[in-house]
C-alpha cells in the first residue's frame, strides 16, 4: 500500500520526467587530479541504482555533483529534469559522515530538518508520525540521537531525508558500520520507498547488499566500467563458481593455487575462506576433473565440490583485476619463529569461562564461554549492542570482568601487565591513530609503543606503506585520509610487532572489496605463523574467512561452529520467488509469516520457511489469489547472512 505522504511527494512536482537522473560526459577535475573522466548513465523513476567501486573511484564526487553541492568541470547533468542546484528541494542526501545532531532527540532532529526544507508545520506531525512508525522508531521519539545504535541512527537519517517528500534519494554508503539485521531492515525500507515512486541511488562497500539494487554500475578510476542488472553482470563474467571443501584445506589450496597461474588451466581464480576455497572457472566439468586430478597426484583426500553462481564480489574483483586495480601484495617481514602448530594445535591462546559483565543493573555479557587456539581465526558476530566489543575489551585486559574466568597467552591474572600486552595486537572499532600526526609519525609512534627494535623500524613501516598503497604519501596528515585508507594503516600499526594474539574489532568497516581481500590474505598469513585471531565484523560474507564463528545475542553466545556447520544447522529452506509485483508480494507475505522471513533483492523475493513442503503451497495460493503471478521459484542455499539473521531472530523470539 502506498503511504500517503510519499505518494503525495511523488506527485507534487507534476508529471515525472522519463529519467530521474541523466548524466552525459561528466568530468570533474581537482587541479591535476581527474576524479571523473566522462561518465554516462541514467536512472529511471522508482529505480534503486547502485554505484559501487573501490576507494577513490569517484563515487562521492558523483554524489556531490548530483546533490548540487559541487559543480562539474564539464558535461551535462539533469536531476528531475533540472540542473542539480535547482532540484535540491526535491531530493534527500545522506552523506558518509554522520549527519544528525547528537544532542537533539529523534523528534527534534526531524523537526529541524523539516524547518530547513520548509515543510509546513501543519504537515509535519502526520509525516513524522508515519515515518517513525515505518522505521520502527515511534516508541522513543525523545531519545537523544547519540543514544541510538548505528542502525537506528541510519534509520533516523533516512527519516530526515524523507520528511520533505523527496522524489530522489542519494545515499553515500549509508550502512557502513551497521549490523546485518539493521542493514537488511534498512534495505527493505528502501525497497518500500522505491515502490512508492522515489528514485534511490546508493553507494555501498557491501556487495551482498548491492545485489538488492535493480541495476548496478561499477565505477573505477573515474570511469563507469560496467552497468546492468545482477543477472546481466553475472552473465558478462562468463565464469562459474565451485566451492571446494577438504579436510587438508591448506595443502589443497597450495596445490590448486599453483594451477591458477597456468594458461592451460581451467582454474581462473582462487579465493580462500575459513573452511572452503572458491574457484572461478569457465567450464565446471573441466575444472572439477582438474581439481580431482591435482589432489590425487599429491595423495590428498578427495575434496567435496559444489557448483554455484558467481557472486557480485566475483564480478567486481575479476573486472577490477583486468584493469590492473588489484592492491600490491607484499608478504609481512616476519622475524618471530612460527609456532609449530602441528604440535601446539591444542594450545589455547584466548579463553573465557562463564564470563559476565554488568554496568549497574544492565548485564551486557552473560556467561560467555569460548576458546581460541593459536593459528585459528575466530569470528565473534552479533548485532549492535550484542556485547561483542565488551567481551573483547575484557579478554584483552582493558575492562575488568564482573564474574567468570579468563586466560590470555597462558596468563590468568593481571592481564593488563605490559609483558602480556606486548604479545597482543588490538585494532578497535574507532580509528586508533592520531589525525594530527603524519602517517609516518603514527607508525613510528606505534613502533615505540610496541618496543620494536630500532633497526627494524624502517622495514616494518615500509611494509605498511607499500601494503596500503601510500608510498610517497607518508608525510600526509593521517586525518586527511578516507576512512577505508585509515583502516588499512591502523591494521598495519596493530601487527608490526608480530603479536601472538590479535584482536580485530570491525577492521574492514568502510573498506572496499579489493582491499578487504588483501586484509584477509594478510590475516591468514598471521594465522599460519601461529597467531590467534579474534575478529568481529558486520560483513557476513567476509566472516566466511573465519575457521570458527560464534553468534552473540543480548550478551549470550547462541550458536558456534564453522561457517559451513552454522549454515547447515539452519532449519528449513530459503526460497527465491520472482513476480511482477515484488513489493506487493512482500507486503502480503509479511502478513502471513514473520517479517524477517521475507526480504527483497532487486526484482526477487527471498523467503525463509521452516517447513516448505507444508508452508509454500498455501503462500503461493495466497499470492495468486491477489493476482500476483509467480514467474519463477527455486530453492537457494543459505548464506551466512541468512543464517545469522535466522539465528538472531529465533533467539529473540524465545528470550524472555
Amino acid at each position: 500500500m502506498v503511504d500517503s505522504f510519499l505518494a503525495h511527494g511523488t506527485e507534487a512536482g507534476g508529471s515525472a520526467p522519463s529519467a530521474t537522473i541523466r548524466v552525459q560526459g561528466l568530468h570533474k577535475q581537482y587541479g591535476a587530479v581527474k576524479a571523473l573522466c566522462g561518465i554516462d548513465f541514467s536512472v529511471s523513476p522508482g529505480e534503486i541504482f547502485g554505484l559501487i567501486g573501490p576507494d577513490g573511484a569517484g563515487k562521492t564526487t558523483t554524489f556531490q555533483i548530483l546533490a548540487g553541492v559541487m559543480e562539474a568541470s564539464s558535461g551535462e547533468v539533469s536531476v528531475l529534469g533540472q540542473p542539480p542546484r535547482e532540484a535540491r528541494l526535491n531530493l534527500g542526501y545522506l552523506t558518509q559522515a554522520f549527519s544528525l545532531y547528537a544532542d537533539l532527540s529523534i523528534l527534534e532532529n526531524l523537526r529541524y530538518q523539516a524547518g530547513l526544507r520548509k515543510v509546513p508545520q501543519a504537515d509535519f506531525r502526520d509525516r513524522a508520525t508515519e515515518l517513525l512508525a515505518r522505521m520502527g522508531l515511534s516508541q522513543f521519539p525523545n531519545r537523544l540521537a547519540r543514544q541510538l545504535s548505528g542502525g537506528m541512527k541510519q534509520k533516523l537519517a533516512l527519516c530526515c531525508a524523507l520528511i520533505a517528500q523527496p522524489r530522489l534519494l542519494l545515499l553515500d554508503e549509508p550502512t557502513t558500520g551497521v549490523d546485518p539485521v539493521s542493514r537488511r531492515e534498512f534495505w527493505d525500507l528502501l525497497a518500500g520507498v522505491a515502490a512508492d515512486g522515489v528514485t534511490v541511488v546508493a553507494a555501498t562497500p557491501y556487495l551482498d547488499e548491492a545485489e538488492r539494487c535493480n541495476r548496478i554500475a561499477l565505477i573505477y578510476d573515474g570511469k563507469i566500467q560496467q552497468i546492468g542488472t545482477l543477472a546481466e553482470l553475472q552473465a558478462d563474467l562468463a565464469l562459474h563458481r565451485i566451492e571446494v571443501r577438504a579436510d587438508a584445506l591448506g595443502e589443497t589450496e597450495a596445490v590448486l593455487q599453483g594451477a591458477v597461474s597456468r594458461a592451460s588451466s581451467a582454474l581462473v581464480d582462487l579465493q580462500s575462506f575459513g573452511d572452503r576455497l572458491d574457484i572461478l572457472t569457465p567450464n565446471v566439468a573441466q575444472a572439477k576433473s582438474e581439481i580431482l586430478q591435482l589432489v590425487d597426484q599429491q595423495k590428498l583426500a578427495i575434496p567435496r565440490l559444489e557448483a554455484n553462481e558467481p557472486t557480485l564480489e566475483n564480478v567486481f574483483v575479476s573486472h577490477l583485476r583486468q584493469q590492473g586495480a588489484d592492491p600490491i601484495y607484499r608478504a609481512f617481514p616476519f622475524y618471530r619463529k612460527p609456532k609449530a602448530l602441528s604440535t601446539e594445535a591444542a594450545a589455547v591462546a584466548i579463553s573465557a569461562d562463564r564470563l559476565q559483565k554488568c554496568f549497574g543493573e544492565f548485564q551486557a555479557v552473560k556467561d560467555v564461554t569460548l576458546a581460541v587456539r593459536y593459528g585459528e581465526i575466530y569470528g565473534l558476530l552479533g548485532a549492535n549492542g550484542a556485547g561483542k566489543t565488551t567481551t573483547i575489551k575484557m579478554l584483552c585486559g582493558l575492562l575488568p570482568a564482573t564474574q567468570g574466568g579468563m586466560s590470555l597467552a597462558g596468563e590468568t591474572q593481571n592481564l593488563h601487565r605490559a609483558e602480556v600486552r606486548s604479545r597482543l595486537g588490538y585494532m578497535s572499532q574507532k580509528f586508533t591513530l592520531y589525525d594530527d600526526l603524519t602517517i609516518r609519525q603514527n607508525l613510528e609512534f606505534y613502533c615505540g609503543v610496541y618496543s620494536i627494535p630500532q633497526k627494524l623500524h624502517r622495514e616494518k613501516i615500509d611494509w605498511v606503506l607499500e601494503t596500503c598503497g601510500l608510498v610517497g604519501r607518508e608525510n600526509q596528515m593521517t586525518g586527511s585520509l578516507p576512512g577505508g585508507w585509515k583502516q588499512r594503516v591502523a591494521f598495519g600499526a596493530s601487527v608490526m610487532h608480530e603479536p601472538d594474539i590479535l584482536f580485530l574489532d570491525e577492521p574492514t568497516s568502510g573498506v572496499d572489496p579489493l582491499a578487504r581481500r588483501q586484509f584477509w590474505r594478510l590475516i591468514r598469513d598471521f594465522a599460519r605463523q601461529g597467531t590467534a585471531v579474534l575478529v568481529t565484523t558486520h560483513y557476513l560474507e567476509e566472516a566466511e574467512n573465519c575457521n570458527r564463528l560464534a553468534f552473540m545475542v543480548a550478551g549470550e553466545i547462541v550458536a558456534e561452529g564453522s561457517p559451513t556447520q552454522i549454515k547447515a544447522a539452519q532449519p528449513g529452506q530459503l526460497i527465491e520467488l520472482v513476480t511482477a509485483h515484488t513489493q506487493r508480494a512482500s507486503d502480503l507475505l509479511r502478513q502471513q509469516v514473520e517479517p524477517w522471513r521475507v526480504s527483497i533483492f532487486g526484482d526477487r523475493l527471498h523467503l525463509v520457511l521452516d517447513c516448505p513442503e507444508q508452508e509454500l503451497g498455501p503462500l503461493i495460493q495466497s499470492l495468486q489469489g491477489a493476482q500476483i503471478e509467480i514467474r519463477a521459484q527455486r530453492p537457494l542455499p543459505f548464506t551466512l547472512e541468512d543464517a545469522f539473521i535466522g539465528t538472531v531472530q529465533r533467539a529473540e523470539e524465545v528470550s524472555p
